[in-house]
């Protein structure tokens, strides 16, 4: 098992992503955005050629490796009904920049639930001729996509995660423990409740690969409030612990949420406390996995 973390959430610029993995002793990020001396914050299968250049020179002389790509490929702001060129110019920029870099797993989702429609009524059959495109892509290259439950179509419910795994040959998961908390449980009947973490975990764990760490509460207003790992309705430690038991030799990923939120610009602060927040939840993290460790 290995530590690492969406550093991107401590800082946008590349050397203090640098320096905050190495201030926890880390080896690893997963790189989502990044800047480089003042550049405007893209992902990384998106930047200009002599950036990402730039990046992996920087990567290489700090000893940091970029074990997954935190991509934007069919995530929750792309739509199914897009053309899929836009997809598969992603999915070709991508594979070369893993292969200098070294990185197998690349995070994907399974396209922007369509906000019209029923949860029956999503494209199933088009998403999943989709994700089986991009699963080949990517494993022809000798590379590993690996779907996360986030605010797409599988992050509806677990049985809509398992409904990709039946139809998507070879399609792998990175679980993250904090989504389920904010999503309503499209699997049940109304009025939907909020999904279990451990349910929703429990049910697919059988093709888990890597993990994301997120944790939180649901607030008065509704809306999820992010706490420190194990200290929210994640079911972190049991999932953690379950892991562990089980013999999980994978990545973990820290995403904190508490200072920046990737997706919310409305939820950012400053960047002392940014990198603060960053390095105190990843030595939470250590802590908690060296308390579930088995004797």
């Amino acid at each position: 098992m290995y530590l690492t973390g969406f550093a991107d959430e401590a800082s946008p610029d590349i050397d203090v992503q640098i320096r905050a993995t190495r201030e926890l002793g880390w080896l690893n990020i997963e790189a989502r955005n990044v800047s480089v001396d003042g550049s405007p914050p893209q992902n990384l299968h998106d930047i200009p050629q002599e950036r990402f250049d730039e990046v992996c020179r920087r990567l290489e002389c700090a000893g940091i490796r970029v074990n997954c790509f935190g991509s934007t490929i069919a995530n929750w702001g792309k739509s199914v009904l897009d053309p899929l060129e836009i997809t598969l110019a992603e999915v070709q920029r991508a594979i070369p920049r893993m292969q200098r870099l070294g990185t197998k797993l690349i995070r994907i989702m399974s396209y922007a639930v369509l906000k019209d429609r029923g949860p029956q009524d999503q494209e199933e059959r088009e998403r999943f001729r989709r994700l089986r495109e991009i699963v080949q892509r990517f494993g022809d290259a000798g590379l590993t996509a690996v779907h996360e439950n986030c605010m797409n179509y599988g992050g509806l419910g677990w049985t809509f995660t398992q409904r990709l795994i039946e139809n998507v040959q070879g399609l792998k998961l990175v679980f993250d423990t904090g989504n389920p908390i904010a999503s309503k449980d499209y699997a049940r009947t109304p009025p939907l409740p909020h999904q279990s973490s451990w349910e929703f975990y429990e049910r697919v764990r059988d093709h888990v690969i890597y993990i994301h760490i997120k944790d939180g509460v649901i607030g008065p207003d509704g809306k999820i409030q992010y706490t420190f790992p194990g200290e929210g309705a994640g079911d972190v430690r049991r999932i953690v612990a379950d892991l562990l038991h089980r013999g999980y030799d994978g990545g973990i990923s820290i995403e904190p949420h508490l200072k920046a939120v990737f997706h919310d610009p409305s939820v950012q602060s400053n960047e002392d406390v940014r990198y603060a927040n960053y390095v105190e939840y990843g030595r939470r993290m250590e802590r908690l996995i060296a308390a579930l460790r088995p004797a």
